[in-house]
């Protein structure tokens, strides 16, 4: 149980962190990019967040032993590796992009937007999974089945995916509507959405693990 404890203070400490950055990143673009801002230079913002997320989370998850141990120690190996993590980071954005453009996103209409949408969404779902699981489709499978979670990140890992994908949801809601407002412009509100969403699964993943952590102490490493 204490070991549970000590974890769970580790990982509010990660997810200060983390939040903190999106707020600096937030920030940064406004020496560097003229006339910014989150609405007008919304792409500027996207990209300074996708970035400080995507360095953030695998300093962090480096730092903290969460990634998997390899077996294997030889520079091969781990080259082989780190090339199946960004095949499997391309693969995310481009699944991402194609399931936005089924769900009503424009094809031929602002194909960056969409696709640096998809680049955020990965930065805040997949690469958290490539940092703690590696490059395995099967540990993936394993950790958003139901009862699949073999320790607290892997229940972070859920309810931070969850929070992020509600959160993009619900920000499409206010796109069609008639309001003729700046942030209703294609995919402010979608993106907003899903760093409010991720930002609301750091928030509340410790405090619920936190509450269940009687029953999740089986599942902790």
């Amino acid at each position: 149980m204490r070991d549970v404890e000590i974890n769970i203070k580790g990982m509010v400490s990660a997810h200060t962190i983390i939040a903190f950055s999106i707020f600096i990143a937030t920030l940064m673009p406004h020496f560097f990019v003229e006339n910014y801002s989150v609405y007008g230079t919304h792409l500027a913002w996207l990209y300074s967040v996708s970035g400080s997320v995507a360095v953030v989370n695998i300093t962090i998850f480096w730092l903290l032993g969460i990634s998997p141990p390899t077996k294997k120690h030889t520079l091969s190996y781990k080259v082989s590796r780190l090339v199946k993590s960004c095949l499997h980071f391309v693969a995310s954005c481009l699944f991402f992009h194609l399931v936005l453009v089924l769900y009503g996103a424009t094809l031929l209409e602002a194909p960056l937007e969409t696709f640096s949408l998809a680049v955020l969404l990965s930065c805040f779902t997949t690469l958290r999974c490539l940092c703690a699981l590696g490059p395995n489709v099967q540990a993936w499978i394993r950790v958003f089945s139901r009862d699949g979670a073999m320790s607290i990140w892997d229940t972070c890992l859920q309810i931070t995916t969850a929070g992020t994908l509600i959160g993009t949801w619900l920000g499409a809601f206010p796109i069609p509507l008639d309001w003729d407002r700046p942030w209703q412009a294609w995919p402010i509100s979608c993106s907003l959405g899903a760093t409010f969403g991720f930002l609301m699964g750091l928030l509340v993943a410790p405090g619920w693990i936190y509450w269940h952590r009687k029953q999740l102490t089986y599942k902790c490493k």
